[in-house]
Parts: C-alpha cells; structure tokens; sequence
C-alpha cells in the first residue's frame, strides 16, 4: 500500500470512489476544474492510497493560513478495517501540522455514521455550540 500525494491526474478515480461511498457529499462544486485548483493552492495535503495501481482511499486536505480544513475522505469498501482511512487522515494531519497550522477542522453529515465514527477514533471533536452555515453564490 502506498500513501501519496494526491494531483489533479488522480481526479477520476477519486471521483468514483467519493460517488461510490456513502455518506459523502458530492455535489458540481466538486469538478475536475475546481478540485485542481484546490490541488494547486493546497499542492501538499491531500493524499491518495493506491495499490496494485488502483486508487483505493483518498482525502481532500487543505488550509486557508489559519485554519486546516478535511473535506472529502472515502476508503473502497473491499480495503476499509485495515487502517487505511487512519494512514491518510495522518498524513493529512501532519502535512497540515508541517505548514505551520494548528488546527484542523471537518464537516461530517450527522447521518454519516461511520464516519462519525471514524473521525471520532481520530479525536476529532463534535462541537455542539456552533452552525454550520453556507451560502450559494452561483447557481450551480
């Protein structure tokens, strides 16, 4: 199993397995275009787990200067208990960690069980004092 940097080449094998994984948003914001452009701003922090040449778990990671951001994090449902979704999450962490950034923060739909799950085995907090807010500015 290797972990590595994710690249916009990487884009449609990781769309697949973000469509194919419940509990996960995809929604057009989410296009080849912009995920690039995500890529080339954060170029260190998203990360993919291939093997045998197949794109097996990924995670969308990033900062904006002041705080870390997890977006999309999904592993293939015939690669997930054997530690792969922690081995990315880490190195999203750490990449993040290693850009100066103290804080890393996610959002996780509350009817994503195993995710929730998962990111609390992570130590990821719930935060109950706070609304999640966001707001359309293109009719996408």
């Amino acid at each position: 199993m290797l972990i590595r940097v994710m690249t916009a080449d990487d884009y449609d094998s990781v769309a697949k397995l973000w469509t194919s994984s419940s509990g996960i948003g995809v929604n057009p914001d989410d296009s080849k275009e912009n995920i690039s452009k995500y890529l080339q701003r954060n170029p260190a922090t998203s990360f993919v787990a291939v093997e045998n040449g197949e794109i097996v778990g990924a995670i969308l990671a990033g900062y904006d200067g002041y705080r870390g951001f997890i977006h999309h994090t999904a592993v293939s449902v015939s690669h997930r208990g054997i530690g792969i979704g922690a081995k990315l999450a880490n190195a999203a962490v750490d990449a993040i960690r290693s850009e100066g950034i103290n804080k890393v923060v996610l959002v996780a739909f509350k009817t994503n069980t195993l995710g929730n799950n998962f990111w609390e085995k992570q130590g990821f907090a719930v935060r109950e004092d706070l609304y999640y807010r966001d707001l359309r500015i293109n009719n996408i």
